[in-house]
């Protein structure tokens, strides 16, 4: 067996393994190129993934897209995609992204398909998203109000609208108007356009309807003829709703075994978990971080990485490398490699730090804790290694790094016990060191 059959598998998911933003999007689009199918599995547009391709008209420029709902594979050329049961769809959001791609000459027509069992994301979620939020006073979660806490809630309560129910008109209206009706009782008479929304919905039903499929069985019979799938996660693993930093967390299960249930596949199929991890750490909106930087060198880990989120544009708190984090997702996630992205920002550092471990009242915690208060007043025991001043971005093999570089790298993959065969050292799509 070669080396990339062990680390690629006909199922392969990549998925987040900090507090997102890890630059999942980046691998999944080099990646595209060896698969059949792309799919999404959870979230919704608070997910952000950011790619830069060559621009065939300025080469000396990048061409730069941010997907929300639109696998990042849509912008290889002949890739399917799927919009997996698991995430939660605002419609107008996914067309516009999908004009942007039509706009940059890139053809989307017979290349897309969404799942019937996704729920809707509507304008009335962001609204309550926003009140939610501001009765919250001093507790905010940092939520991007996109509404996706709120969709998902209509999910676990069972009143959510899937897109099954949008073919037939008639039954989504009187659901839609039902579900206004009973919110705005509970949440006061917020300004809302009920027609308007329903207006447009009507205006793209012969739009969406060639898109819909039940995916489960289109990705399940797509592998059962042979066909290679992989799966592109939202957000990060500390963020997952059963096993991130609760409840400064996503409304969905980020980490593997949304992957499982978010596309309707079994778990024996998936062979291959990559998991992405920044090689230091970032989280953007409150909640506990305790490998933060809140000094100058935190301000110019930020300036030199571009760290403004892609959904909405807020600068993420940054840190140093957490292996406790890291260690804790290959367990959760059961990760078979490791993409370590950005390690070029930390170039021209005198020294770099890594969390080893968390102790609490003298003690050392054998895991990841559930307790934010435990979080909040930690101890953590460091190593500091020396950095490097070589500019990174035109290396390609592990060899040619600076032996300082490969010194951290083989520290971080020794410490969370999982092997780095992609290192990103820039942000177009060819700077990646392939290992193995």
């Amino acid at each position: 067996m070669s080396t990339e059959a062990k680390i690629l598998a006909n199922l392969t998911a990549v998925l987040g393994t900090q507090w997102g933003d890890e630059g999942k999007g980046k691998l999944i689009d080099i990646l595209a190129q060896k698969f059949d199918i792309i799919a999404r599995a959870t979230g919704g547009a608070n997910a952000g993934h950011t790619i830069y391709i060559p621009d065939p008209n300025n080469p000396e420029k990048p061409q730069k897209f941010v997907f929300h709902l639109v696998p990042a594979g849509m912008l290889t050329e002949g890739k399917i995609c799927v919009v997996g049961n698991g995430v939660v769809m605002h419609l107008p959001t996914f067309f516009e992204e999908l004009q942007i791609l039509e706009d940059a000459n890139i053809k989307t027509e017979g290349r897309i398909f969404v799942s019937d069992r996704v729920h809707l994301l509507f304008k009335y979620h962001k609204e309550i998203d926003g009140l939610q939020e501001t009765a919250k006073s001093n507790n905010k979660i940092g939520t991007t109000k996109r509404g996706i806490g709120p969709c998902y809630t209509d999910k676990i309560r069972r009143i959510g609208i899937r897109l099954q129910d949008l073919m037939d008109f008639e039954t989504f209206e009187k659901k839609y108007r039902e579900n206004v009706e009973m919110l705005q009782k509970e949440y006061g008479k917020f300004d809302y356009d009920i027609e308007k929304e329903l207006s447009y919905y009507k205006k793209i039903l012969d739009k969406v309807k060639p898109m819909v499929v039940d995916s489960a069985y289109y990705l399940n019979n797509a592998l059962d003829n042979g066909k290679t799938v992989l799966v592109e996660g939202a957000n990060g693993t500390l963020l997952d709703i059963d096993h991130g930093t609760y409840p400064f967390v996503t409304s969905s299960n980020a980490s593997a075994g949304g992957i499982i249930t978010g596309i309707g596949v079994g778990p024996r199929r998936l062979g291959s978990v990559i998991g992405i991890m920044k090689a230091y750490t970032t989280r953007v909106g409150g909640g506990p971080f305790p490998t933060e930087l809140l000094d100058e060198l935190g301000e110019k880990i930020r300036t030199i990485g571009g760290e403004f989120g892609a959904t909405t544009g807020r600068p993420r708190r940054c840190g140093w490398f957490d292996a406790v984090v890291g260690k804790y997702s290959v367990m959760i996630n059961t990760l078979t490699s490791i993409n370590l992205t950005k390690l070029d920002v930390l170039t021209g550092l005198p020294f770099l730090k890594i969390a080893t471990a968390y102790k609490y009242k003298g003690e050392k915690l054998n895991s990841f804790p559930s307790s934010l208060e435990i979080l909040e007043n930690i101890e953590i025991e460091y190593i500091e290694m020396p950095g490097w001043t070589e500019d990174l971005s035109k290396v390609r093999k592990f060899e040619d790094l600076p032996a300082n570089a490969q010194a951290y790298v083989k520290k971080i993959e020794e410490l969370i016990g999982c092997r780095a065969n992609f290192i990103g050292v820039g942000i177009e799509r060819g700077d990646m060191i392939f290992r193995d």
